[in-house]
């Protein structure tokens, strides 16, 4: 049986049909809990796969569903961790306002730039976004009496939330804390792919041309789209800095900007779940193959990558869907 179009069932019924929440989804926010109760030990990295899904999930919000490539993304990533624990090491610890400060000198500066990705596109994108991050490095390194430089923030300091729970040594309320912000960034984003809106990006993405042909307003959705995006990379860092009331430079660093996207392509870009199922994928697979061969663990992560491209080129999440497509049909 074929999937449903636009012209077979109508605009809003098809946009409600691609909103609908499946049988599969409910299981996989189901076993994000199942942590808690099976691996306990675990739940600090448990904590760090659902920050870094979040980041992941911001960067394809632009790469997977409007076709904007990024290799700087960290620069958002970072910046709200900086903000936050700034606004920590000088008196203000809430952490629920602190994702709301991370989140926002983010945006303002994703903002800012969304006026210049918005005109470019291919190679000379790759090169704008790389040369933000690297502005947004070489500053915070520049700026210790700020940001503590190369030695990182000192004396960063999280209130407990809502003033009752406290950050303790095990991660069980950062692990909490974090699937529950993971989880309603990723309704918002959910919902945003799954509108109209959505689909302009997907047309963006496709091909711009014709869009501005019908009347899309192609500059505006991708500054939105871009503003949208850094604003939950600031958010996901400010987490990071919450949970571990630290702060480097590697929050910056172009390597943060290379993994995010190894993990997108290893779930599957523009798949929604894609963000999340790779950093499930690679941050585990680090954990094994570090403790394996803690020198060369990535020649293993690049032998994944490789496999993934060669026999999976939709990721994991997306081979998965054909699977259950091809399995639906011959059931029909």
């Amino acid at each position: 049986m074929s999937l449903a179009t636009p012209a077979d069932i109508g605009p809003t019924e098809f946009l409600a049909a691609r909103a609908r929440w499946r049988p599969v989804e409910i299981v996989f926010w189901l076993a994000a809990i199942t942590p808690y109760f099976i691996a306990a030990d675990y739940l600090q990295l448990a904590g760090q796969i659902l920050i870094t899904g979040l980041f992941a999930l911001s960067l394809d919000l632009i790469l997977g569903y409007a076709g904007i490539v990024s290799l700087g993304h960290a620069a958002f990533f970072g910046l709200g961790a900086y903000a936050t624990g700034i606004a920590s090491k000088h008196g203000w610890g809430e952490p629920l306002t602190g994702l709301l400060i991370g989140g926002l000198v983010a945006g303002v500066v994703g903002f800012g730039a969304s006026f210049i990705v918005a005109r470019f596109r291919g190679l000379a994108l790759i090169m704008i976004t790389l040369g933000l991050d690297q502005i947004v490095a070489e500053a915070a390194n520049s700026m210790g009496w700020l940001t503590g430089g190369a030695d990182g923030l000192q004396g960063v300091k999280t209130w407990p939330i809502l003033g009752l729970f406290r950050f303790d040594l095990y991660g069980v309320t950062a692990y909490w804390y974090a699937l529950i912000v993971t989880f309603l960034f990723f309704l918002l984003v959910r919902r945003m792919v799954n509108s109209p809106f959505g689909l302009s990006l997907q047309g963006i993405r496709e091909n711009s041309t014709r869009m501005l042909a019908i009347g899309a307003r192609n500059h505006a959705h991708v500054r939105t789209v871009f503003t949208i995006a850094a604003f939950i990379a600031g958010v996901a860092g400010a987490l990071l800095t919450e949970t571990t009331e630290t702060v480097s430079l590697e929050t910056l660093s172009f390597q943060r900007s290379a993994d995010v996207l190894v993990m997108l392509i290893l779930g599957g870009v523009g798949q929604l779940y894609g963000g999340l199922v790779g950093a499930l994928i690679y941050m585990v697979a680090r954990d094994q193959f570090s403790d394996i061969n803690p020198q060369y663990w990535y020649f293993w992560i690049g032998l994944l990558l490789v496999a993934v491209v060669v026999f999976l080129p939709n990721g994991i999440v997306g081979g998965v869907k054909k699977l259950g497509g091809l399995l639906g049909r011959r059931g029909t």
